[in-house]
C-alpha cells in the first residue's frame, strides 16, 4: 500500500465534516494493491506446489512399480518444492507488511479524530475504549481486510485449481471430494453468527478490562500507601477471567469449525484411498478407481489435501474476520461520534415540559447523544442557541471530573459549603459511602493529594455528591453510579432519590434502575419527553 497516498485518504476523511468515516471501507480501499500482489504470489505458490505434488506421484508410482525414472524429474520435482516454500515465505512476509501498513494507517485517522476533537467531547470517551481503539482494533481491521480476505480468495481459487487436476486423471474422484464442499460451507454459516456474536462481547470485555486498569493506575499511589494491592489485584484478575474466558470460547468455536473441516477433509482422503486400494487389488471395479496406474492413485492422494488446505486455512481465519467487524465497528462508533455540541442541539430543538420543583429529572439515550452537554445547557453550565428550561437558583454539580479541593476528604467536602455541623457531614459521607472506603482511611481526615489526584473517578463522584447534599441545592449530576461496583452505586442511587424528595435533582445516567425511578424522562434516544407519574 502506498503509505503516502493512504496518509492523504486518512487526512481527507478526517477533515471531511459532510461525511463519514467507514473504517471498513478505508482499509479495503487501502488493501487493494498490496492485496493483488499478495495475491498473485500465493497463485504461484499453488502452482509449484501442485506441481511438485504431481512430479512427486509420478516419480514414487514408478519407483515402486519398479520402471526407470528420468533423471530430471527428481530434480524437477526438488526445484518445485524449493521455489513453493521460497515464494511462500515471500508472500507470508507480503501479507504481514501489508497488514503492519494498513494498521499504521488506521492508527493516524484514529490519532488525527482523536486531536480534532474538542477536550470535553475528549473527556467524555471511556478510558478503556480509547485504550483498545488505539491498540487493538487497527491490528483486527488489517487481519479482516488482508489476512481473512487473501484466506477466501485462496478458498475459491485453490479448490477449483485442485479438482481440475483430479480430472485429469479421475473425473470420480473429483465428484467425491465436491460433493463435500457445500457441507463445509454450511457449517461455515452456522458458526458464523456465534463466532461474531461471541466476538462482540470480547471486545466489550477487554475494554471494561482497560477501563478498570487505567482508574487504578490513576489511584495506584493511594492504593500502595493503604496496602490495597492485593484487594484490587483480585478485582483486575476477575476482569481478565472474564476476558480470558471470552476470548476462549472465540477461539473455541474458531477450532471447533477448524476441527469439523479436518473430519470431513480426512474422512473424502480415507474414502479415495479404500477405493484406490480396493480397485488396485481386484477387488471391487469402481469406475475412475480402478485399472488407474499407481502412479495415478499416489497423484489423487496427494493433490486431495490440496482441494481441502483452502478450506482449512479460511477456518483458521474466520475468528480473524469476527474480531475485524468487532473492531471496525467499534472504531467506526469511536471516529463518527457526533459531537455533543451538536447533538444536543438537535435535541434542544424540540419542545420541553417544564421541569418540576422537585423529583428526579432523568436523561437518558445512548453514549454519544449528548446527555451531558444538554445536561450542562439546563443548568446553565453552557450557552444554549434554543430557549430550554434553565434551572433556577444555584446547583450542585455532580460528575466524575469534578474539582476536588482540600488536603483531607473533610475539606474536599466542605469545599465552598458553609459551616456544616459534624454530625450532617459524617450522615453525608457515610451515605456515599466513603467513610467504609477501605482505600480512604482516616475517615473524614483521609489525607489528598492536590486537586484529588489520588483519588479514583468513583470517589471523586462520590465526594461531589456528599458536597451536593449537604448544599442545599438543586443536583445536577453527569452518570452519578458510573465507575461505582453494585453496593456503591445503590448507596448514591438512595441518596438522590431522598433528595429527590425535597428538591430537583437531574442526572444524565445509563442506570435503568435510576432511571426507572425519575418523575420525568427526557429520551435522547428517540427525540421523546416522556412524563412519568410521581
Amino acid at each position: 500500500m502506498n503509505k503516502d497516498k493512504a496518509s492523504n485518504t486518512n487526512s481527507e476523511c478526517v477533515h471531511s465534516g459532510a461525511d463519514k468515516i467507514d473504517v471498513l471501507a478505508l482499509a479495503r480501499d487501502s488493501a487493494k494493491t498490496s492485496l493483488r500482489a499478495v495475491f498473485t504470489v500465493q497463485i504461484a505458490r499453488l502452482v509449484l506446489r501442485l506441481g511438485f505434488s504431481a512430479t512427486a506421484a509420478m516419480i514414487a508410482g514408478r519407483l515402486v512399480m519398479d520402471q526407470p525414472v528420468q533423471p530430471w524429474l527428481p530434480i524437477l520435482a526438488i526445484g518445485l518444492l524449493a521455489c513453493s516454500s521460497v515464494v511462500g515465505l515471500f508472500g507470508d512476509k507480503m501479507q504481514a507488511n501489508a497488514e503492519t501498513t494498513i494498521a499504521t494507517g488506521l492508527r493516524d485517522v484514529a490519532g488525527a479524530t482523536l486531536n480534532a476533537m474538542s477536550p470535553r467531547q475528549l473527556n467524555q470517551l471511556p478510558v478503556g475504549t480509547l485504550v483498545v481503539a488505539m491498540q487493538r482494533h487497527p491490528e483486527s481491521v488489517a487481519a479482516l481486510v488482508i489476512g481473512h480476505r487473501m484466506a477466501s480468495m485462496m478458498m475459491g481459487i485453490g479448490p477449483i485449481a485442485a479438482a481440475a487436476m483430479l480430472l485429469l486423471v479421475s473425473w470420480q474422484a473429483a465428484i467425491l471430494v465436491i460433493c463435500l464442499t457445500p457441507v463445509m460451507i454450511l457449517f461455515f454459516a452456522l458458526i458464523g453468527d456465534a463466532i461474531r456474536s461471541r466476538a462482540a462481547v470480547q471486545e466489550r470485555a477487554f475494554g471494561r478490562l482497560a477501563g478498570q486498569f487505567a482508574d487504578r493506575i490513576r489511584a495506584l499511589p493511594t492504593i500502595l500507601a493503604n496496602h490495597a494491592l492485593a484487594e484490587e489485584e483480585k478485582k483486575l484478575s476477575a476482569r481478565l477471567e472474564t476476558y480470558a474466558r471470552e476470548t476462549m470460547g472465540v477461539l473455541g468455536i474458531a477450532f471447533i469449525n477448524a476441527g469439523i473441516i479436518d473430519f470431513f477433509a480426512s474422512l473424502s482422503i480415507a474414502l479415495l484411498a479404500v477405493f484406490l486400494g480396493l480397485g488396485h487389488l481386484k477387488l471391487m471395479m469402481i469406475p475412475g478407481f480402478s485399472d488407474l496406474a499407481l502412479w495415478q492413485s499416489l497423484f489423487i492422494l496427494m493433490i486431495a489435501p490440496e482441494y481441502f488446505a483452502p478450506f482449512r486455512r479460511f477456518s483458521e481465519q474466520y475468528h480473524a474476520k469476527a474480531e475485524g467487524l468487532a473492531a471496525a465497528n467499534a472504531l467506526d462508533r469511536l471516529l463518527n461520534a457526533d459531537s455533543p455540541e451538536a447533538v444536543a442541539t438537535a435535541a434542544l430543538d424540540r419542545p420541553f415540559s417544564v421541569l418540576p420543583q422537585h423529583g428526579l429529572v432523568a436523561i437518558t439515550g445512548p453514549s454519544g447523544s449528548g446527555k451531558s452537554t444538554l445536561l450542562r445547557r439546563l443548568a446553565r453550565l453552557e450557552p444554549a442557541e434554543s430557549p430550554v428550561p434553565a434551572i433556577s437558583g444555584d446547583v450542585a454539580w455532580v460528575s466524575t471530573d469534578s474539582f476536588v479541593a482540600g488536603r483531607t476528604l473533610r475539606e474536599a467536602i466542605c469545599w465552598k459549603l458553609p459551616l456544616v455541623s459534624p454530625t450532617k457531614l459524617s450522615d453525608a459521607a457515610n451515605a456515599v459511602g466513603l467513610l467504609d472506603d477501605a482505600l480512604l482511611p482516616g475517615g473524614l481526615d483521609a489525607p489528598l493529594t492536590r486537586g484529588g489526584g489520588n483519588l479514583s473517578g468513583g470517589q471523586r463522584l462520590r465526594v461531589s455528591v456528599a458536597r451536593a447534599i449537604l448544599s442545599g441545592r438543586t443536583v445536577v449530576a453527569d452518570e452519578p453510579t458510573a465507575k461505582l461496583d453494585a453496593a456503591t452505586a445503590a448507596l448514591v442511587r438512595q441518596a438522590l432519590l431522598g433528595l429527590a424528595h425535597s428538591r430537583l435533582v437531574v442526572v444524565a445516567t445509563h442506570d435503568r434502575e435510576l432511571a426507572g425511578a425519575a418523575k420525568q424522562t427526557i429520551d435522547l434516544s428517540n427525540n421523546e419527553n416522556i412524563e412519568v407519574a410521581a
